[in-house]
């Protein structure tokens, strides 16, 4: 896989992990539906999950590259921030734009 093909390939898993724990109502996405609406608190625990998934992925494609660069704090603070943006759509659709009723 091209450099280019690995890096769109973890934006998008980004895009897609981050707006997951919005979107549905299962635990953990495969687990088991939740009775009431799930807590705010469960879906940022899950964001949290999502973000080191991908962080995993995107190490195992680095890796597989070449050589891992290391890293410091700034750069896991900056792709949490960048995380927490993707983030922003579901959490729009769910608790600004969802009309219950």
């Amino acid at each position: 896989m091209s450099s280019s093909a690995s890096i769109w390939l973890v934006i998008v898993a980004a895009l897609v992990a981050a707006n997951l724990p919005f979107c549905n109502q299962r635990w953990l996405v495969l687990g088991p539906r939740a009775a009431l609406a799930k807590p705010l608190a469960a879906r940022l625990g899950e964001l949290v999950l999502c973000y080191f998934l991908v962080g995993g992925l995107a190490l195992l494609l680095e890796k597989r590259a070449g050589q891992v660069a290391p890293q410091g704090w700034e750069f896991y603070a900056v792709t949490a921030a960048l995380f927490a943006t993707l983030a922003f759509p579901g959490f729009v659709y769910r608790y600004l734009l969802r009309r219950r009723g």
